[in-house]
């Protein structure tokens, strides 16, 4: 296995199942940060959400064109929202994601000889003194699926090489976008009084349409 990391932990089969703690996504009194990292046979994505205080979203993501394993993918993810919280002068962020190695790595509470992820741990060490205070909470994946919608669509989407992509809004639609119209009646009558004088008589008023 390459001496991933350092003690020992047993990992259950269902994160969901298993996880007993708070719910993170609902309203918190600091900065959050979701993030996560897919790879799959169509490429590596990465996807970060920042949100605020009072609920609003600042999501991105990327593509990643070079080859490498889910964790690095994790740790990309991870930089990618974080600077964005730099460039956004948050001070104070909780940094949540659903690897729990990740967590401990990052806290220093588990080692690791891996070559790949020894510059990506001591660059994430150094820049922890950009921010007053900043946290990190292991969360199941289910309370992580906007960052891993996010990765999982970027790893798939094969990008143009030299277009640019806008930024893809997301949002909440309460109500249908077309609504069969009901005229108005006239006569003061609700809209089904012909029908119901239709089935209770048999004959169509004077005024109906029957083309």
């Amino acid at each position: 296995m390459g001496g991933e990391y350092e003690p020992l932990k047993t990992y259950f089969p269902d994160e969901e199942v298993s996880f007993v703690g708070e719910d993170i996504t609902e309203t918190y009194d600091s900065w959050r940060m979701f993030f996560d990292g897919a790879a799959n046979f169509k490429g590596v994505g990465i996807g970060a959400v920042l949100v605020s205080e009072t609920g609003q979203h600042y999501s991105v993501s990327a593509k990643l064109r070079f080859p490498c394993t889910n964790n690095v993918a994790k740790y990309e993810a991870y930089i990618q929202g974080r600077n964005m919280a730099i460039d956004m002068n948050i001070q104070e962020l909780l940094v949540i994601g659903d690897l729990d190695l990740f967590v401990h790595q990052v806290q220093g509470e588990w080692a690791t000889k891996n070559s790949k992820i020894l510059p990506y741990l001591h660059h994430v060490q150094e820049l922890r003194k950009r921010f007053a205070k900043i946290e990190f909470r292991h969360v199941p994946k289910i309370q992580n699926e906007f960052a891993d919608a996010l990765a999982t669509l970027s790893s798939m989407i094969q990008h143009p090489d030299k277009n640019f992509i806008d930024p893809i809004p997301v949002r909440i639609h309460n109500q249908p976008a077309y609504c069969a119209p009901v005229e108005e009646e006239t006569d003061g009558k609700p809209w089904f009084h012909d029908i119901k004088e239709y089935l209770a008589k048999g004959d169509y008023p004077g005024h109906a349409n029957y083309t």
